[in-house]
């Protein structure tokens, strides 16, 4: 499917084409170092599972999207969220949603929030801070509608998802009926799939990545960084089928969730509900959740970062991480 991708993009340049493979071929034969080790479970809902990074004070809980694995919020030394908010006054616990089974199948991306997120949330057994990325944020969201919790942080979060624009939404809409019949039959609903759809975002972009990560040394911080990243957004488990169906049908071709037609735990969800302070991170240069896209609840800042650029890029720790630690020490003040 890339080099599919790869032909359309460089027809006309059989010289970008040969740079794109040499790219590719450094990042498949790349030194991979060992991942950061682990942390420990606190909790375990089913497959759910919430991780204790350490740390002081009220518990902070990450809600990771379902795409991907949750690493992302702790990618590697130099790029952990999470493990540097333990050292500013947080104690950060992360959702690490597991690997679904066929069994599960008719699991939608709602039934995650009440089967499993709130669940955990109970099992903590006092008031968190709630802070969502991505789908997470979403996910998160709807949460803090059925669950008191002392704070709400979206990060990256789509709500209105006809923001994303009409040509996006109908390719990714039309994703579900080329890849539901082999998702029946598994059924689950390929990650891969969805990496494909992300591709097609910015095609030029999936190219020239590569492009240059066969000019850079092999043994630099920037090319390390690039390995890491791309392991880990190329990983990561299926979603069931019915939150593949939800997704692609019910949220970006309907818009449910931005009509007030998103039901969880039995009806639907409303924002403006929502009791507790809300900070809302919205990046005006996101190609994955458009900013047209977001909730604009409570206190909104705007960053003009990449959808994964915004957590672990080199400008994150002075763009992100330190308003959101900034806000969320705000909340504890007495």
């Amino acid at each position: 499917m890339f080099l599919a991708l790869l032909r359309s993009e460089t027809a006309q340049s059989p010289e970008r084409m040969r740079a794109a493979l040499a790219g590719l071929r450094a990042y498949q034969g790349a030194e991979r170092s060992a991942p950061l080790p682990q942390m420990p479970i606190i909790a375990r809902i089913g497959r759910a599972m919430l991780r204790d990074y350490g740390g002081s004070g009220r518990p902070a809980v990450f809600v990771p999207s379902l795409i991907n694995p949750p690493r992302v919020l702790d990618l590697h030394e130099r790029s952990s969220l999470l493990r540097w908010l333990a050292t500013r006054g947080v104690r950060p616990l992360l959702v690490d949603w597991g690997v679904p089974s066929a069994e599960e199948r008719d699991l939608d991306i709602g039934g995650h929030v009440e089967a499993l997120l709130l669940p955990l949330l109970r099992e903590i057994g006092e008031r968190v801070d709630l802070v969502g990325y991505c789908l997470g944020g979403t996910m998160a969201l709807a949460a803090a509608a059925r669950h008191p919790v002392a704070s709400l942080a979206l990060i990256a979060t789509p709500w209105h998802f006809n923001g994303f624009g009409s040509d996006s939404r109908e390719a990714l809409a039309s994703l579900w009926q080329l890849a539901a019949p082999a998702a029946e039959q598994m059924g689950v609903f390929p990650m891969e799939v969805l990496q494909t759809a992300f591709w097609q975002l910015d095609p030029a972009r999936t190219v020239t990545k590569f492009e240059r990560f066969g000019t850079l040394d092999p043994t630099s911080e920037a090319a390390q960084g690039f390995v890491v990243l791309e392991d880990w957004a190329n990983d990561g488990p299926p979603l069931t089928l019915a939150a593949g169906r939800d997704l692609l049908v019910h949220m970006i071709g309907e818009d449910r969730p931005g009509q007030g037609r998103w039901n969880v735990a039995g009806s639907a969800v409303e924002p403006n509900s929502i009791g507790c302070p809300v900070l809302d991170i919205v990046s005006t240069s996101d190609r994955i959740v458009p900013a047209a896209s977001a909730a604009r609840l409570g206190e909104t800042i705007e960053l003009a970062l990449g959808h994964v650029g915004m957590v672990v890029g080199s400008r994150a720790g002075t763009e992100l991480w330190e308003p959101l630690a900034g806000w969320l020490s705000q909340l504890r003040k007495p």
